[in-house]
């Protein structure tokens, strides 16, 4: 049983504390504001608590064959598991990690330490502003997992925002979203069609009972310029304990409908999740 002491502090923005779990031995839940954060276990960082790290996490393992190194720009940083996740699945990865809250960085730093042959360097930033002055082409991966509290912030969900996105991924490269919405999808279909002007090829991973509209729940989207491997994202998908539907071709292109992409003058948040929306899964 783990007897550590949960952790409480005051961060750039709100309060973050480290939880850990009763359950396994040197694993921890972060919160901000109360709302979960992440979930990581410094023994096993493979392991994804979280219904939406995973589906991340079968992306990651898709995106190129098993155990060779990628460069990954994370947006976003939490308690830093998927940077440990890519580290240990893919050994010599170079990971930068953009986190806005320097404070939160600091905090999970300090209680979770990164592998000491981690390649993984952390920023605090703007997400949008690193992504406009990183080098081109300087990426396999970027991952945005971009939360102000428990919304998207309007200026990472614009057409200008996906260009800047493209333009640091390589040719090859894959684009990652973690994104929340409910029915009748207004959010999500504007992200679908704002990144579809930019990305050839489309992706959608969630929960059943979110895409029929039965619940608030987040969804995984996946773009890039070339095929991607949707076969092995199915079958890992559904063999979770909560198994996800991948959505692509026809069937996504009628889930976006005539949704619009986002223009910067038009630019919203995230829809706001109703209370309780979010735990482990």
């Amino acid at each position: 049983m783990n007897e550590a002491i949960p952790v409480s502090r005051a961060i750039d923005r709100g309060t973050a504390k480290l939880m850990p779990d009763v359950d396994r031995e040197r694993a921890w839940l972060l919160t901000v504001d109360g709302a979960p954060q992440s979930y990581v276990d410094l023994d096993e960082p493979t392991h994804l608590e979280f219904e939406y790290a995973r589906r991340l996490g079968h992306a990651l393992d898709t995106v190129a064959e098993p155990g060779r190194p990628l460069d990954v720009l994370h947006l976003g940083g939490g308690a830093l598991t998927l940077p440990r996740y890519v580290a240990a699945t893919r050994p010599g990865s170079r990971q930068d990690v953009v986190e806005y809250d320097r404070g939160l960085l600091d905090l999970v730093v300090e209680h979770l330490p990164l592998p000491a042959d981690a390649r993984i360097a952390l920023h605090g930033a703007d997400a949008r502003t690193w992504l406009e002055g990183a080098p081109a082409g300087s990426a396999d991966v970027v991952v945005a997992d971009v939360f102000g509290g428990s919304r998207v912030p309007a200026h990472l969900t614009t057409e200008g925002y996906a260009w800047a996105a493209a333009r640091v991924l390589r040719a090859d490269g894959v684009y990652l979203a973690n994104l929340a919405d409910a029915a009748p999808f207004a959010f999500l279909r504007s992200q679908l069609a704002t990144l579809g002007t930019v990305f050839e090829e489309l992706v959608l991973i969630a929960e059943p009972g979110v895409l029929r509209g039965r619940r608030f729940g987040n969804a995984v989207v996946l773009a890039s310029h070339r095929p991607l491997d949707v076969a092995a994202l199915t079958r890992r998908a559904a063999g979770d304990t909560f198994p996800a539907r991948v959505e692509h071709g026809a069937a996504l292109r009628d889930f976006v409908g005539a949704a619009a992409p986002v223009r910067e003058e038009d630019a919203v948040p995230s829809p706001e999740p109703p209370d309780g929306a979010f735990g482990i899964g």
